[in-house]
């Protein structure tokens, strides 16, 4: 049998490693970088410059810096100044600055013995090397905090201030620190937390009109054309938004999705696939929890699983679920409560996760409030649901 032709153009294009040559809703920041470390492009012997840029999980830190260490060296090296961003994740190395600036010599110096230095012999090796070359260095230091989680301030105060042991020498490195917020820095001493706060970027999380975009863009470049309706990417930018404006998140979203689609032959990313994904991501809603809601709300979560089974809908309105409900209620023989009533099951049910809701926007529908399904699959919930009203039958 003839397998259905992919979902995907190029799905390495929704890798975590992966870095856009545009950034949506980042162009600010990208200028703000830009312009902190435009000396390197005019006179780069003359300073070194220290930034943190800072943000939550999600919010683009790393994509930000190495798009700008990308640009950054192009242009540098069109005029023909040897520049080089090295770009360290400190996690990795455990926050052990030895082995961090190993690893940045080792870029530039892949023949430097790996063994018989300290912290110290490995800085003024890599500066050397740096003089040797007449060569200058962008350290980008990804997840800051660790070092200083496990070197203190010694470790970032030789850091930051290793210009100040050569006098009269060009100033080589430049220090760019990636981390999510500066509680760690809290930590330091003043001398050393000195060095380091005096130019921040903070990054704020995105909204849902900016993850949109986001998203859309990830669709252009991974995904075959008309393969993503934007409904689905609707669907997507409120699960990353719930998850704290977390682009990454939503990004990962639609590759998993892109999978059960082309795990099912579909020609189309569907709402459901979006829901499976994110029940394989997040842990799905306990059968206790689903036990513990009364009659008529499982009766109510019954009916709003089932029109999204039934519509292919990646959001319904309250009252295509009070039909579907009503439905629901004549098969296990109870009748229907009022709308008011069904209206405050919505807003316990939103509070308690099983559901979410958002006002439309105008449209065919008008101004309505949409109900979307925030951590479970719709297939998955009525058949749980089911299960726990049959046996509350018997």
């Amino acid at each position: 049998m003839k397998r259905h032709q992919s979902v995907f153009k190029d799905e390495s294009k929704l890798d975590i490693n992966f870095v856009p040559n545009r950034l949506p809703h980042r162009e600010k920041e990208h200028r703000l970088l830009m312009e902190f470390f435009s000396f390197l492009l005019k006179y780069p012997d003359r300073m070194a410059q220290r930034v943190l840029v800072t943000g939550e999980i999600g919010t683009g830190k790393t994509a930000l810096c190495q798009r700008f260490g990308a640009e950054m060296t192009l242009e540098a090296h069109k005029r023909s100044v040897n520049l080089h961003y090295i770009h360290v994740n400190c996690r990795e190395y455990r926050g052990k600055l030895f082995l961090i600036l190993q690893h940045a010599l080792t870029v530039l110096k892949p023949t430097f013995p790996q063994r018989g230095y300290g912290a110290e012999e490995v800085l003024k090796a890599l500066l050397q090397n740096l003089d040797e070359e007449n060569a200058y260095v962008i350290l980008a230091l990804d997840e800051f905090d660790s070092i200083i989680e496990a070197e203190g301030s010694d470790a970032v105060y030789n850091l930051t201030r290793m210009q100040e042991m050569r006098q009269n020498k060009p100033q080589r490195m430049s220090i760019l620190g990636i981390m999510r917020d500066l509680e760690s820095t809290k930590r330091l001493d003043d001398s050393a937390r000195s060095t380091l706060q005096r130019n921040i970027i903070r990054l704020e999380r995105y909204g849902k009109p900016q993850l949109v975009d986001i998203l859309n863009e990830r669709v252009t470049l991974a995904f075959e054309p008309y393969t993503v309706p934007e409904d689905v990417v609707s669907l997507t930018a409120d699960l990353a938004q719930d998850e704290s404006g977390n682009a990454r998140f939503g990004i990962e979203l639609l590759w998993r999705a892109g999978k059960y689609a082309d795990a099912e032959d579909k020609e189309k990313v569907q709402p459901e696939d979006v829901r499976k994904s994110i029940s394989s991501i997040i842990p799905s809603l306990s059968r206790t929890e689903l036990d513990d809601l009364g009659l008529h709300e499982k009766l109510f979560l019954l009916g709003t699983a089932e029109v999204f089974l039934e519509s292919g809908e990646a959001y319904v309105t309250l009252s295509e679920i009070e039909k579907i409900y009503a439905v629901a209620c004549e098969e296990f023989d109870e009748k229907p409560v009022s709308h008011t009533q069904l209206w405050k099951y919505v807003q316990t049910l939103s509070v308690r996760g099983f559901l979410k809701t958002e006002v439309s926007g105008e449209g065919s529908r008008g101004r309505s409030t949409l109900v979307y399904l925030p951590s479970i699959s719709a297939e998955e919930l009525a058949k749980a649901l089911r299960a726990l009203l049959a046996r509350q039958e018997r």
